[in-house]
């Protein structure tokens, strides 16, 4: 795991002269009004997936330490930060993966029962509907927007709206039944697409830490090599284990 460069970064952004800091505020907050996040984070500040911390199990921690299964070192990576109480943005920002990267390793984590399951039911609905185990629906019954009901009845419209030949995206039937709003589907969607960049900082554009990184291109290039290498595997194996789980089905 890289040194946590993510504290210096914002270390140094909130050193900067008030002046500078009311035109990022005026220029984030004008932008969170536009995807339509604003409500949420104000009004939810402890649900936001991104700030979340994970906590590792006593399974979690016996496997990060001694390696029994032989896992992608990826998700080996994802343990170590939850060990390093690194929050989900943390541990995407060290390891050069994307949100929804890290998402998927989260929830793989935690049907292994690696790691502990969250209180919060908005983050866990939130992880998994970004690492695509939740469609929308069911995103919102998981959270408790919806009932099992409700969502029954859009499923049924859904189809209706199927079969008379004017389909429709399912958060619009759920706006049309009035469960949920339109800002509520248009901000799962900008943070489901924001989800899939990543975001490598720069080390030159923060403080020298007390640990000196290598400048040698050639290096993080390799790395970076080795980490795509390595999500490709883990896809393959994510692919082999839904194949088989759906010929179990079948049977």
């Amino acid at each position: 795991m890289k040194k946590n460069i993510l504290d210096l970064f914002l270390e140094k952004v909130l050193n900067v002269p008030l002046w500078i800091k009311q035109v990022i505020y005026l220029k984030l907050g004008n932008e969170m009004k536009e995807m339509a996040c604003e409500d949420f984070l104000r009004n939810h500040p402890d649900d936001i997936f991104s700030t979340f911390v994970p906590t590792l199990t006593f399974k979690g921690k016996t496997e990060l330490t001694e390696r029994k299964c032989g896992l992608d070192n990826n998700i080996y990576n994802f343990l170590q930060g939850c060990a390093n109480e690194y929050s989900m943005l943390e541990i995407s920002v060290n390891t050069f993966l994307s949100m929804e990267e890290v998402a998927k390793y989260y929830e793989l984590c935690l049907e292994q029962n690696f790691i502990k399951v969250p209180e919060s039911k908005e983050i866990h609905a939130m992880a998994g509907y970004i690492a695509g185990k939740f469609r929308t629906g069911e995103y919102f019954k998981q959270k408790g927007v919806i009932s099992v009901d409700q969502l029954q009845q859009a499923i049924l419209a859904n189809r209706d709206a199927q079969e008379a030949g004017s389909p429709q995206k399912f958060g619009e039937i759920l706006i049309q039944l009035g469960f949920v709003t339109e800002d509520d589907i248009k901000a799962l969607v900008v943070l489901k697409e924001e989800a899939k960049k990543r975001f490598i900082l720069d080390y030159n554009t923060v403080p020298k830490p007390e640990t000196t990184f290598s400048d040698d291109s050639q290096k993080y290039e390799e790395e970076i090599a080795n980490l795509k290498d390595e999500n490709l595997k883990l896809k393959r194996k994510m692919l082999q284990l839904l194949e088989l789980v759906k010929r179990n089905g079948h049977q």
